[in-house]
């Protein structure tokens, strides 16, 4: 008799609506995947791609001016790293600000973060626009920062919100060619077409 057969184990089927930080630290990276982030809402394991160029390095650029002003206010800033809000449901902010040093911690507690910075996608729209600031909002996340570039369009935008009584409200934007500014939550003031790469 002929030993059963077996397909081999996959975590994206087996594990379906079952991820938590516990199982993202056994089974993460998925081999033969090339995913730049892995997210989860409620067990459910969401992957995107890398970021585009234009979006890389507009984030780069942006982390060297949020920089000075976060350290001389005893803050830090981050490129991506997990913010869990609970075991089966985290983001991976594109950039994040936090108000002490992470020390290693691969799960980073909301109440660490002072702001989140997410680059609006294509691809992740309404996750990076209306997902992610709701799920930032009900965590009390201080700030959440909105950015759009094109290098096609040769654009960008800022907009940085903050939290109100229930969700978030805007507290400053700007356009390429005009001044962002703003006290809080330090002194942040550049021009976004500093972010695009032209």
């Amino acid at each position: 008799m002929a030993a059963p057969e077996y397909e081999p184990f996959d975590p994206l089927v087996e594990l379906a609506g079952m991820w938590s930080t516990e199982v993202a630290e056994h089974y993460l990276p998925i081999p033969g995947f090339n995913v730049g982030k892995y997210e989860c809402l409620d067990g459910n394991l969401i992957m995107s791609p890398y970021e585009s160029s234009t979006n890389s390095y507009a984030a780069y650029q942006l982390q060297k001016r949020l920089d000075a002003p976060a350290v001389a206010t005893k803050h830090r800033v981050y490129g991506t790293v997990n913010v869990a809000f609970q075991s089966t449901r985290w983001i991976q902010p594109d950039v994040t600000v936090l108000n002490q040093p992470a020390a290693g911690l691969v799960w980073v507690p909301p109440h660490y973060v002072t702001m989140v910075v997410e680059f609006v996608s294509p691809s992740s729209r309404k996750r990076d626009r209306i997902d992610k600031p709701l799920l930032c909002a009900e965590a009390g996340i201080p700030y959440f920062m909105e950015v759009e570039v094109s290098a096609q369009r040769k654009t960008a935008t800022v907009r940085l919100l903050k939290l109100g009584v229930a969700d978030y409200e805007e507290l400053a934007s700007a356009i390429a060619g005009h001044l962002f500014e703003t006290s809080l939550p330090f002194p942040i003031s550049f021009d976004p077409k500093d972010l695009l790469d032209i």
